[in-house]
């Protein structure tokens, strides 16, 4: 049994999915804070929150778990930068938790869902796993100290883990019945999504001035459910007897705002009103991923390999959904 933390949000939804897709047993933990109950599907459904070890430790006894894969975590930058109390509590704080619960009952196996931000600002074209992770954001360094955390829990007890750095999640299963719903939102292609559904008048691109080609920010975009196919076989190399590791997902191709823009308005045939509005805190101008890493060792290979592929899927999501799954 497979206990999936934060598997009522938007990347554990599609992960849980997925896993239920390939006949794993799954039971979500989550608490609804920022997750949707309506898209957890026909997995087991505990509502729980981290800090709740006992109720931890009887879920994985009951269910008989014997991996994790961890999703959940406050994740708005901007935010992070305002109330580093709130995202070092819940990041830092409920991880060592969860970890705290997983060595009480001999649960050896942990998937966990880290970020690009770890790395911050590095002034390389190509982010590797061996580039400096300097977050520049306070959700970035949560990030990097629950790696720590997992490293020193493996070290000490034996507790297997693979971290998963992705960069920027998008786009929806191919269903159209579950997809990104966040509130609020931060992510841009939902954002463009929104302004495009009438839900907000227009969409504020952060900055013209970044050192690159056409001064907005660059980003290397990951579809959900290559992000789902990676988590799963990061925990199918933990359970054949691989040792702790850590691969950054992306599609190596970096895509500026703008250019996002574009690509939504030649896919969906619509103008997107928009302007340009100040920066935010902590954003680097560049982030693009290699993956060749986790290509060559779990043979992980993006099946959405272009933007409009991504952008595609997400609006058929909300298109059929302009709010959300209050919806159905």
């Amino acid at each position: 049994m497979i206990l999936v933390t934060g598997g009522a949000g938007y990347i554990g939804s599609h992960t849980v999915k997925e896993l239920r897709s390939r006949g794993y047993d799954v039971v979500v933990y989550d608490n609804l804070s920022t997750g949707h109950i309506e898209a957890v599907g026909d997995a087991v459904f505990v509502k729980g929150d981290l800090f709740d070890v006992e109720l931890l430790k009887d879920t994985f006894k009951k269910y008989g778990v014997d991996s994790v894969i961890h999703f959940a975590a406050y994740s708005l930058v901007g935010e992070s930068m305002t109330n580093p109390i709130k995202y070092y509590k819940n990041n830092v704080s409920g991880t060592l938790c969860l970890l705290e619960a997983m060595v009480s009952c001999d649960v050896k196996y942990l998937v966990f869902s880290s970020s690009a931000a770890t790395y911050g600002d590095t002034g390389e074209d190509i982010i590797t796993e061996n580039s400096p992770q300097n977050p520049t954001s306070v959700y970035g360094m949560t990030k990097l100290m629950m790696e720590r955390l997992m490293s020193d829990f493996d070290k000490a007890y034996g507790l297997k883990y693979v971290a998963l750095r992705y960069f920027n999640a998008a786009g929806a299963d191919e269903s159209g019945l579950i997809g990104e719903d966040h509130n609020p939102e931060s992510h841009l292609i939902p954002i463009i999504m929104q302004v495009l559904n009438g839900k907000r008048g227009k969409l504020g691109i952060f900055g013209d001035n970044y050192p690159t080609f056409d001064g907005t920010c660059v980003r290397d975009y990951v579809h959900i459910m290559d992000l789902a196919d990676a988590h799963i076989k990061a925990l199918e190399s933990l359970r054949a007897g691989a040792n702790s590791n850590y691969y950054n997902l992306g599609n190596g191709n970096g895509f500026s705002v703008r250019q996002v823009i574009e690509t939504v308005e030649k896919v969906v045939g619509r103008k997107v009103n928009c302007e340009v509005v100040p920066r935010r805190a902590g954003d680097p101008a560049v982030l693009v991923a290699s993956s060749d890493k986790i290509k060559r060792e779990l043979g992980w290979n993006p099946v959405y390999n272009s933007l409009e592929k991504i952008v595609a899927s997400a609006w058929k999501w909300h298109s059929t959904h302009p709010d959300g799954y209050k919806t159905k």
